[in-house]
């Protein structure tokens, strides 16, 4: 495998081109018209084209990924997270066309791409499940006495969905019927496919996932659990690993049923197994992501190992070079995304021109980004602009590095989730690991961010000042006494 095609774009582009790299291997990028000076086009050995900017014309057409690999010559697509990477149809295609995908067989993207067919095959290892229907339901009334069986609050889900899409909670038999017609069409529109079924409400749930590997050789293994429990919108925002609650026994027991779900389908390549944990540290099964996830560098920081470095390897038919006995977890590792939101305002995307944009460095400090200065977010993809990764000996250290390195990075322009970060870091719920998914429902609302944010804004205009007007005294002295008084600003002297 000397060439390989990257069909993503942003931050994941770049970071499986430099694992590529460190290997000797050559990248080929894919760009749409909105990304043509992006850095991961920039990055590449070369580049091509695919199309108008919505990804529907460009990253999403499986055909023209195809073509870029028969005019450059790459042997292989790694596709990355998101666009067509749990795309079964696109990994036949990849594989009737001659090529390799850094991932998965189709036939086990189609088992657990349907939440359905993962619950039955996961059962066949005797897997904990919540309990629930095994099967699509359709019909209300049979749907409602099943859910009275199972007994209420119970959630309804989108069986070929996931991110929150086709998912109500519901309290009490009198709202069944509304709520189930509302998932039933939410889950028509986003994923083609109405099927739903139920399960029952677990009210304090923390979201736990294994991380998997297996090779073609028959050898799987787990690299341990990452904690992905605050979240918005159903959506991850911070996650870390280890998990503050898990014993080594619960660990345990979670790691080999992970492998055992890897198992069901015969499992190559990386892939995450995700449960519910209740408060009684009771875990159930949840769903399987075949693909390398977003939050996969804090599995990296703990393991020492690099996860699309394995999944090339795997993919050119290479053994795992190690065995379950001999993985061990060192440190702790936190991550936060760091989107181009307002979480003052329901977390909604904004857009514009990073004016500034400095990352935060030093020891224990790992950023994953696809932007510079200067740069515009573009509306059409997700907002993500970064992970911030931080390691520390213990969780303790690993929370005290993210906040430092939250202080430090440096973005103007558009709203973040930064100041979020902070938020959480500094959270008594957090730091003490009593949360659960409902994080920002119980912590945070609009307001909580004010107060820091009109500091930050007034430190600047005050800096502002002084430099361009250098022998204005009096600025220098109320910014010195703001300085003075801000825990947040290195007290440096200042120097008229």
């Amino acid at each position: 495998m000397k060439k390989i095609l990257i069909a993503n774009r942003g931050e994941i582009a770049l970071r499986i081109m430099r694992s590529a790299k460190e290997m000797g291997i050559k990248t080929v990028a894919v760009y749409s018209e909105a990304d043509r000076a992006s850095l991961h086009v920039l990055y590449a050995d070369e580049a091509v084209c695919i199309g108008p900017a919505p990804s529907n014309q460009s990253y999403l057409i499986g055909q023209k990924i195809i073509e870029a690999c028969k005019i450059t010559g790459a042997e292989a697509i790694h596709p990355g997270y998101g666009f067509l990477s749990e795309n079964a149809a696109f990994a036949r295609l990849v594989k009737e066309s001659g090529l390799i995908l850094i991932g998965p067989t189709p036939e086990a993207m189609e088992i657990m791409g349907n939440k359905l067919s993962a619950k039955a095959a996961a059962l066949k290892y005797q897997i904990p499940m919540v309990p629930g229907t095994e099967e699509a339901i359709t019909d209300v009334e049979e749907a409602k006495k099943r859910a009275l069986e199972v007994g209420f609050p119970i959630l309804i889900k989108a069986a070929a969905g996931g991110g929150g899409k086709g998912m109500r909670v519901v309290e009490q038999p009198a709202d069944f019927e509304e709520q189930m017609q509302l998932a039933v069409s939410e889950a028509t529109s986003a994923f083609g496919d109405g099927s739903v079924f139920i399960e029952r409400y677990v009210s304090s749930p923390r979201h736990i996932e294994i991380q998997v590997l297996g090779d073609t050789h028959g050898n799987i293994v787990h690299l341990f659990e990452r904690e992905c429990s605050i979240q918005r919108r159903h959506q991850k925002v911070i996650e870390e690993a280890p998990s503050s609650v898990l014993t080594a026994e619960i660990r345990a027991r979670m790691g080999k049923c992970a492998v055992d779900v890897a198992r069901s389908v015969n499992y190559v390549s990386a892939g995450t197994v995700e449960f519910i944990l209740d408060e009684n540290l009771e875990f159930f099964f949840l769903e399987m992501n075949t693909r390398l996830q977003v939050e996969h560098p804090v599995t990296e920081m703990i393991t020492g190992l690099d996860l699309v470095k394995e999944q090339i390897k795997i993919a050119r038919g290479e053994k795992l070079a190690y065995t379950q006995d001999e993985l061990r977890i060192s440190g702790h590792a936190m991550e936060l995304r760091v989107y181009a939101e307002d979480p003052e305002n329901n977390f909604l995307p904004d857009i514009g021109v990073l004016q500034t944009y400095k990352t935060p460095k030093g020891n224990g400090v790992r950023v994953d980004d696809g932007f510079e200065q200067g740069m515009e977010i573009p509306i059409y993809y997700d907002p993500m602009i970064a992970k911030l990764i931080t390691y520390g000996k213990d969780r303790e250290e690993a929370i005290e590095r993210m906040i430092r390195a939250i202080d430090e990075y440096q973005i103007t322009g558009i709203q973040t989730t930064l100041g979020f970060g902070k938020f959480v870091m500094e959270h008594e719920a957090f730091r003490s690991g009593n949360f659960d998914t409902h994080f920002v429902a119980k912590h945070f609302s609009a307001g909580k961010l004010k107060t820091h944010q009109d500091d930050e804004a007034l430190l600047a205009a005050l800096m502002g000042t002084v430099f361009y007007k250098k022998e204005n005294s009096a600025a220098l002295g109320v910014l010195q006494d703001k300085l003075d008084s801000t825990n947040n600003w290195r007290r440096n002297r200042l120097v008229k």
